[in-house]
């Protein structure tokens, strides 16, 4: 407060517990904005759930993200969840049923004083039902009737367990009236720019551990699979860039080294000062 306004204004006054809390000013809330920030909020939790139940780390990026929501976004906000979620590309859709599909079974505490006498033929019919179809008319229209059964049987959510399944190589996951489903297969490029990654955050720990300075120019060597040459190879350069690397060598130096173990390899890695 002193560095920021008191030297800069004059009669302001001596400390910041002196000074009055400042009012709303009510004309500069931005109500679109807050509904859009609000939504992506929203959808990159329900994509840090998706990676966490695909144990994916936020550092290996993804291919594609899809969206099915009652609101669109534009690019600006588009943007800022994809450099949350570490995803190339997202996409709003209005059909996700590709990706993920819907079983029901009755919830017997509920189900059972209510619909008894039809218990079997509930568990048989909900067993039957097109997923997608029976989850687009319960968000609709808030119960789900079975006609084929009984005119009189019509369960609502509290009636029912409801298991979503998924695409082999896709996890999706629901809030309300947003799905996300996120595509977790990997190609080679995005396997070996999950690894230059995974590399740079863990020379940068190195960095700190052996007491550099942040402006502090570096030299980089490596001990490692094929694989990890490969990735040093094609990629040295944006690592070195990354980290103040003045140059990268396979081998030792006389600098701090660590292993470490980056996608199941096994890699050395040591950093020196430079002179």
């Amino acid at each position: 407060y002193l560095n920021l306004v008191k030297n800069n204004i004059a009669n302001a006054p001596i400390s910041v517990h002196l000074c009055d809390f400042p009012t709303a000013n009510e004309a500069w809330i931005d109500k679109e904005l807050e509904a859009s920030m609000e939504a992506v909020l929203k959808v990159v939790a329900l994509g840090r759930a998706c990676r966490n139940a695909a144990n994916v780390k936020t550092k290996q990026p993804l291919g594609a993200m899809y969206v099915k929501a009652d609101f669109a976004l534009s690019e600006f906000y588009t943007s800022i969840i994809q450099d949350e979620l570490n995803v190339k590309k997202i996409e709003f859709t209005e059909d996700v049923s590709a990706y993920t599909s819907y079983t029901f079974k009755p919830q017997l505490r509920t189900v059972g004083p209510k619909y008894g006498k039809y218990l079997k033929q509930i568990q048989e019919e909900l067993a039957s039902l097109d997923g997608n179809a029976a989850m687009e008319r319960l968000e609709k229209d808030g119960v789900l009737k079975l006609d084929n059964l009984n005119g009189e049987v019509v369960l609502c959510k509290e009636d029912l367990l409801i298991s979503m399944a998924q695409a082999e190589g896709f996890v999706s996951d629901s809030n309300g009236n947003v799905t996300v489903v996120l595509d977790i297969r990997l190609t080679k490029e995005l396997m070996e720019e999950g690894m230059v990654r995974e590399l740079i955050s863990k020379l940068q720990t190195m960095r700190k551990e052996a007491g550099f300075e942040v402006t502090d120019r570096i030299r980089v060597a490596y001990e490692g699979s094929p694989q990890i040459e490969e990735i040093f190879r094609a990629y040295g350069q944006n690592i070195q860039n990354a980290v103040l690397a003045d140059e990268i060598v396979k081998g030792r130096l006389d600098g701090y080294q660590k292993e470490w173990k980056i996608n199941q390899e096994a890699i050395l890695l040591d950093v020196q000062k430079s002179r």
